[in-house]
């Protein structure tokens, strides 16, 4: 079961946090005694790590960032991997796409696109500078502050910060991003369960994920896809399990939950019904 990383933060009290109204800052050192971590979150995360380094896996492909380094991450499910040989401590922002867009519209003489097409990724690398470094270490240590902080400042450093990312041209492909939000008003519905079909999430959630409430996802859903929510992620799962059959190494128990169904007589059911035989017979039979 995934985790919602952005409830999870904001609930905790142990975290070192500043909240504003489109925002949320923190710092985490990792306390987890387990290897690799599935979470979810419904809004955006730049993640700045301080020390020791980590894997996060999206659909295309998995991103390992050290010491020093940054990731743009979009809403989504993601997998990580920390590595123990190393502690771990990040800075975490939390930034929802309506603060992207005030900040696109209102600084368009800085924040442009350029000609190429955007980018149709999960994860976003940012190249950090010595200037964007500087920065993050000065936030860090507003972090110890804690509530002495005020509102007004953090969100400064918060524009300040938008601003190093967009002023560097290595950072383009993530500008161009941006600026694509300012053209909608709600997230890419069909961009995002693409990504995120296979994860065992709830529809309310799927919803969350998409910016929609439950009812007005179920309804542009049912717009765009011409099916219900539900029917839609049996078959797209079912079609991804089938390919999965293809990798001899992945037990059906690892297609099972890597398709996003929640247990495995439910997965050999509709297994079944859609493609005439449950998982291994077909991969018995079509696979050999």
């Amino acid at each position: 079961m995934a985790v919602d990383v952005f409830k999870y933060f904001s609930k905790h009290p142990k975290y070192n946090k500043l909240i504003g109204e489109d925002y949320m800052f923190v710092e985490y050192k990792c306390p987890l005694d387990v290897e690799n971590f599935k979470l979810w979150t419904d809004v955006p995360i730049l993640n700045y790590v301080i020390k020791g380094k980590k894997d996060w896996t999206a659909l295309e492909k998995t991103y390992q960032i050290t010491q020093g380094e940054a990731v743009f991450i979009k809403q989504g499910v993601y997998n990580t991997k920390q590595y123990f040989d190393n502690d771990y401590c990040v800075m975490l922002f939390f930034i929802t796409e309506d603060f992207i867009r005030r900040f696109v519209k209102n600084n368009e003489q800085v924040v442009r696109p350029n000609k190429s097409e955007v980018l149709n990724n999960q994860i976003y690398p940012i190249e950090v500078g010595d200037s964007l470094n500087a920065l993050f270490i000065s936030v860090f240590n507003y972090m110890n502050q804690g509530d002495k902080i005020p509102t007004g400042l953090v969100e400064m450093k918060f524009h300040e910060l938008f601003y190093n990312i967009a002023l560097n041209p290595q950072n383009q492909d993530l500008v161009n991003y941006f600026c694509s939000l300012k053209q909608v008003e709600k997230s890419n519905l069909e961009n995002i369960m693409k990504k995120n079909f296979h994860c065992d999430l709830q529809l309310k959630e799927f919803a969350r994920l998409t910016g929609r409430s439950l009812s007005t996802f179920k309804r542009d859903f049912q717009n765009h896809f011409k099916e219900t929510p539900r029917k839609w992620l049996n078959n797209k799962r079912l079609e991804y399990a089938k390919m999965l059959l293809q990798n001899k190494a992945l037990n059906i128990n690892d297609i099972c939950w890597e398709s996003g169904f929640k247990n495995t007589s439910h997965f050999n059911n509709s297994f079944k019904e859609k493609y005439n035989y449950p998982p291994n017979q077909y991969r018995k039979l079509y696979l050999q």
